[in-house]
């Protein structure tokens, strides 16, 4: 497969949008890190706050409670599409604070990106998914979002600043909007070269394919 990835002639940019709340993207990161191996692709990480503010959760399902009860039964289901089935909605149900909103958790995924770039960006979401989905850690305290950080090994002197900086806030605008842009409502959503657009936890073979169409086409141009 490495031989046939030296092979092709396209380089993809696949854009990777997501929010570190949705179990959804839990499932589907570890088969575009797979893609990105066995392909040409370049992956670029986008936010997508699908709950940006403490009051979200109100907002969406009208009270925290209803959110929590409803948001779990989507983490039940995104455990069977996971292919190791890592989501403890279980553990999460006995949790006594609120379910996150996705604010926090995006800026220290962002920070990390600004210090090492887009792998730094995925080690982080990756990390601070598996906080929150399968240790069901409050990921909006910044001491859970540090441990993370020092877990992918990052200088958190410049993780830290980076988090602070209203810089860093602005370029999870720029996400949005560019979703916006391409008329993305939800998350996970793969975007390879702005503009095919595949939605939802797909499994491997079908993004695979997906590619693999995407590459043929390329290349006819």
């Amino acid at each position: 497969m490495e031989k046939e990835k030296q092979e092709h002639k396209i380089k993809i940019k696949l854009e990777f949008f997501h929010d570190v709340l949705c179990a959804w993207c839990y499932a589907i990161s570890p088969r575009v890190r797979k893609i990105a191996k066995e392909y040409p692709v370049e992956v670029i990480h986008r936010s997508f706050a699908l709950a940006p503010t403490p009051e979200s959760i109100i907002e969406i399902f009208g009270s925290k409670e209803k959110g929590k009860k409803e948001i779990l039964n989507h983490w039940r289901s995104a455990n069977l599409n996971d292919d190791e089935h890592r989501i403890n909605a279980e553990l999460m149900e006995k949790r006594e604070f609120d379910y996150p909103y996705s604010l926090p958790g995006l800026l220290a995924c962002k920070a990390a990106e600004i210090v090492g770039g887009q792998e730094a960006h995925w080690d982080m979401f990756d990390r601070v998914q598996k906080a929150h989905l399968t240790e069901c850690k409050n990921i909006v305290e910044f001491d859970v979002l540090l441990e993370c950080a020092k877990d992918i090994r990052i200088d958190i002197d410049s993780w830290y600043k980076a988090f602070i900086d209203r810089k860093t806030f602005d370029m999870i605008i720029s996400d949005l909007e560019r979703a916006y842009q391409y008329g993305i409502t939800g998350v996970p959503t793969l975007v390879a070269n702005s503009k095919y657009i595949l939605v939802g936890a797909q499994k491997y073979e079908t993004i695979k394919n997906w590619i693999e169409q995407i590459i043929k086409q390329e290349q006819i141009k």
